[in-house]
């Protein structure tokens, strides 16, 4: 008999009945305050030594919305030979806590389960205990499970199976998991039900297909994914959180697509799974897509859903969509805090993000480590140095918050890019923690910003005793010496880059038009509408001539004569994807360019320029932060 059915003694129909339509004043709780004064309550009137009374304040405490898992444990370290239901209960509430010194306790408690041998594990245990080896990547004890499955004699069930198979897939034993899935798909297909052969078992298709998607084999699992018999929607938002997960944002998308184009609808994890990936990619019509797929399909838009969506507008130039969006979830978090705060600090809205700063904490809320470098961005990227250092301060020193190195980049990047150098060497040198790359790499930046070459080099020598074959180091000292026009050294160091074999990743731009992502890199000529392209930045470069503008040569980082530098600066990716949207969209339609580096200076001043001559307000999202042109302006105020 199922231990969390109970039957009724001396019931004339022997109906099953749960311990919760027993006690359903129980599950009526509304916090863990109103559990303990119930609780309370059952021993004053001695309802506690009910077994199934202590059962269901062990499960509302274990498992509930209001769950409190100590004060569950001291419930059943009380409960006098506690049934299976009440072990499997308090084994999966460790279990699923998401740390891992509950999860170990989950294994430790089955341990004690078979010590004790009152009671026999059943099929609801080994699932939750299989959990909690997978959380905590302990494969060898998941084996020794594994062993006490085929002696129970559970290794037959499809829902043991299954868990077992996630545990060796989430320890990467993919050798296992699929010995296990060979076996149980072959007997699972011989199956015969009135004279039809069953399907497969989804669960372990989707299993096997996770598996090799966390592993980063991505061509064994679309290979496994295009051979499943049927496929659920889990099948389908495990490959795109997977591709988005590992950088393969364009695969996300077009899975995405080609999940609508059949028979099951995305859902609400569909959503959060793909948002990111097409937040990466700047695919804003994509976006909004997904936006009112949710709106008109009553997909709740709660924090999470709100959150990435809020990150998405952001990272795809609709600021005002994502304010938008904030504004109307109704409950929000620190994450729905954090990421409207990012957004604004993205944007360059330093003063915006401050104040929702500010509304945070008057609303009650805790800021959360991220909150901090959101905020410690906004202000590096506005110049606020002494608001940022008094935050820096007030997260240590009120907040008691530990800064992470992203929060010690912030500070380098803040004092950099405002010309404090020599404080913001001295920070580093003074870091608790070890500095990483991204921190020297700011200050290397601010250095060729300032043009000090002295502290350039130490700073460049630093990071090519750290990572010797990190393009970043070499550029980043090239691009120095060449700014002040030496270019002596400027070759030697492009020649150490060739003797080691080090290349500079190339510049590259996109942009998003009909839910399409076109993309260009440095002098693209590979486009289907390369002519008219070519054309338009003709005709762009002859009406930046009428307005007396010369390109800002400095900004070629090669040694070679004026003519030949004013063509380099013509072709360069962000350039190209302008002169693609504007030859490819009607008049006064905004433009969004998305770069994988930082806009040079030539370029940024070019965009100011054809803002205004062509009317159009155009949206450039660089390695570092968002750029709004408009009418011969920018949003960053040129300090960027």
């Amino acid at each position: 008999m199922n231990s969390s059915v109970i039957y009724i003694p001396n019931s004339t129909n022997s109906i099953p009945t749960h311990p919760s339509s027993l006690f359903p004043q129980v599950s009526k709780c509304k916090s863990i305050r109103h559990l303990t004064q119930l609780h309370a309550s059952f021993i004053k009137t001695g309802q506690i030594h009910d077994p199934l009374a202590a059962a269901e304040i062990l499960r509302f405490s274990s498992l509930s919305d209001y769950r409190e898992i100590d004060y569950a444990y001291k419930v059943f370290r009380r409960m006098h030979r506690p049934n299976c239901f009440s072990w499997n209960t308090i084994i999966r509430a460790f279990a699923e806590n998401g740390e891992d010194e509950k999860a170990i306790m989950g294994i430790l408690l089955f341990c004690e389960m078979l010590d004790h041998g009152f009671v026999r594990p059943n099929m609801f245990t080994f699932p939750s205990v299989l959990k909690a080896c997978a959380e905590t990547g302990r494969v060898e004890e998941g084996k020794q499970v594994h062993g006490m499955v085929v002696k129970f004699g559970l290794d037959g069930d499809e829902f043991v199976i299954s868990n077992l198979m996630r545990m060796y897939a989430v320890c990467g034993v993919m050798e296992d998991t699929n010995s296990l899935f060979c076996k149980n798909i072959v007997e699972d297909v011989s199956r015969v039900i009135d004279g039809k052969k069953e399907e497969s078992n989804i669960v372990l298709w989707n299993v096997m297909v996770d598996g090799y998607v966390r592993q980063g084999s991505f061509n064994q699992a679309r290979k496994l994914f295009d051979e499943m018999p049927q496929r659920s929607v889990v099948s389908w938002n495990v490959m795109i959180s997977g591709y988005a997960q590992n950088g393969n944002f364009k695969e996300a998308i077009d899975m995405f697509y080609e999940m609508q184009m059949g028979e099951l609808p995305p859902n609400y994890v569909t959503l959060v799974s793909v948002l990111p990936a097409i937040s990466r990619l700047g695919a804003l019509e994509v976006g909004k897509w997904v936006h009112l797929y949710a709106e008109k399909n009553g997909i709740e838009i709660d924090d999470v859903l709100g959150s990435a969506l809020i990150d998405m507008y952001s990272k795809c130039g609709s600021i005002e969509k994502a304010i938008q969006v904030f504004g109307r979830i109704p409950r929000k978090n620190v994450i729905t805090w954090s990421a409207m705060i990012g957004g604004l600090a993205l944007h360059g809205r330093a003063i915006e993000a401050l104040d929702c700063f500010q509304r945070m904490n008057q609303a009650g809320i805790k800021p959360s480590d991220v909150v901090y470098i959101g905020v410690l961005s906004a202000c590096s990227h506005a110049g606020l140095v002494q608001e940022g250092r008094e935050l820096f301060n007030h997260m240590i020193n009120v907040v008691g918050l530990e800064p992470r190195i992203e929060h010690y980049g912030c500070m380098v990047d803040l004092l950099g890019r405002a010309g404090f150098l020599k404080e913001a060497e001295e920070f580093i040198m003074n870091m608790p923690v070890k500095p990483d790359d991204v921190i020297w790499k700011a200050l290397l930046g601010a250095c060729k910003m300032h043009q000090n070459v002295e502290m350039g080099k130490r700073v460049a020598k630093k990071l090519m005793g750290m990572t010797p074959h990190d393009s970043g180091s070499y550029v980043g000292l090239s691009n120095l010496y060449a700014s002040l026009g030496n270019w002596e050294a400027v070759a030697g160091v492009r020649l150490k880059m060739r003797e080691m074999d080090i290349r500079k990743d190339p510049g590259c731009s996109w942009i998003e038009l009909d839910g399409a992502i076109h993309e260009f890199v440095v002098e693209d000529e590979f486009h289907p509408q390369a002519k008219e392209i070519h054309s338009m930045l003709e005709e762009i470069s002859e009406k930046l001539r009428l307005l007396d503008y010369r390109p800002n040569t400095t900004q070629v980082l090669l040694n070679m004569d004026e003519e030949d530098k004013e063509s380099a600066l013509h072709y360069h990716s962000e350039k190209i994807a302008v002169a693609f949207g504007l030859i490819s969209t009607s008049p006064g339609t905004p433009l969004r360019i998305v770069k994988n580096l930082r806009v040079c200076e030539d370029c940024h001043a070019s965009m100011k320029l054809i803002s205004k001559i062509y009317k159009r307000r155009i949206v450039v999202r660089d390695r570092k932060r968002f750029h709004h042109f408009k009418n011969g302006l920018c949003s960053c105020n040129d300090y960027w």
